[in-house]
């Protein structure tokens, strides 16, 4: 349900409010508005009847949420949720490209192609120190190593950094580096490490399973919200259907879905939604005029040889084009591209 407080409403009053949640054992997170305050609180009807709470000082009213994602959904927060990670806006009326390759291979090219997509307009650094594969003889990463590559590419740019974390336990040595943490699609119901992602303040890039539907996904993200964590962005990157002409399909409705359903940002990986690079501009251009807040994009200084996924990654002068086209869809849709170049 979701508690929304008077215009006004005292430190004192909230803080009532906040007691009487405690003493029934239920979960809440209060948003600060503008103008008011909003409690979204966790349980079960049998949990939440226990307390009466529209009768306290400073509470207008209590409204039952009907989804089944609470935290997740506008019907607890209509505006847009803003999460910023080292200066760079993710929501609202910006775009925001993470870019750079699949999985980092070596410190030289990391910084090479950290610096190309810097200066093609990317705000991010994308880049995997552990990669989940099909094959256990595909390359894996290299662990930490490139964890220590992608922090030194980001003193050398200015670019945040996301990589994906795939286990509890790796949890501690991922944060030391990354300043976003990547759920892949495998591991996007895998409740034990959204539970414990939820228990820490860095924010979470979580990639929808490709079994999965759109209400899975936010069911996915409320396990890392109802932890304490409000800064979640969601990723489309592909579901499997019965199409075999690309890696996945690229559900593109899935972007308008989410923004009606939820106040978190919305990214699109085209990269991996089609696994062909020739797909890729066309595919981020229409991500962005369905609404997407952001785009995961791999790029490589030679996709020929790269050590995982170079068919669908894109060189940096064909990545340099796609940004023009991403840029100028941004503005006839009212929003602009986040640069971190001059």
């Amino acid at each position: 349900m979701i508690v929304v407080m008077k215009r006004g409403a005292s430190p004192e009053e909230k803080e009532r409010v906040y007691q009487e949640l405690r003493l029934a054992g239920l979960r809440y997170q209060a948003i600060e508005g503008v103008e008011r305050t909003v409690i979204g609180v966790i349980g079960t009807q049998t949990e939440t009847r226990k307390v009466q709470l529209d009768v306290l000082p400073g509470v207008e009213k209590v409204i039952p949420i009907l989804r089944p994602y609470k935290l997740a959904s506008r019907e607890l927060k209509k505006d847009d949720t803003i999460i910023v990670v080292n200066g760079v806006r993710i929501g609202g009326n910006q775009v925001v490209v993470a870019a750079g390759p699949c999985s980092v291979e070596d410190q030289e090219s990391l910084i090479a192609v950290a610096g190309f997509v810097k200066e093609s307009g990317a705000a991010l650094l994308r880049g995997g120190a552990f990669k989940p594969r099909t094959s256990p003889y595909a390359f894996q990463g290299h662990g930490e190593p490139a964890l220590k590559y992608l922090a030194r590419a980001r003193e050398v740019t200015g670019l945040p950094v996301v990589t994906e974390v795939m286990d509890t336990k790796d949890i501690p040595l991922v944060s030391k580096y990354a300043d976003i943490l990547q759920v892949g699609a495998r591991n996007m119901s895998n409740f034990s490490l959204l539970k414990e992602l939820g228990k820490q303040p860095k924010p979470i890039l979580l990639k929808r399973g490709t079994a999965s539907t759109v209400t899975e996904l936010l069911m996915s993200a409320e396990y890392v919200l109802s932890g304490g964590n409000m800064n979640v962005i969601l990723c489309e990157r592909g579901i499997r259907t019965f199409e075999n002409g690309t890696r996945n399909t690229l559900d593109l409705s899935a972007v308008p879905a989410l923004k009606e359903a939820t106040h978190l940002p919305v990214f699109v990986d085209p990269s991996h939604g089609t696994g062909r690079r020739q797909y890729v501009e066309a595919m981020s251009k229409a991500a962005i005029a369905a609404g997407a807040d952001g785009l995961l994009v791999e790029v490589h200084s030679n996709p020929e040889k790269a050590l995982s996924d170079g068919e669908q990654s894109l060189d940096p002068n064909d990545f340099a084009g796609l940004m023009d086209g991403v840029r100028r869809i941004a503005e006839a849709t009212g929003k602009s591209l986040r640069s971190l170049n001059g």
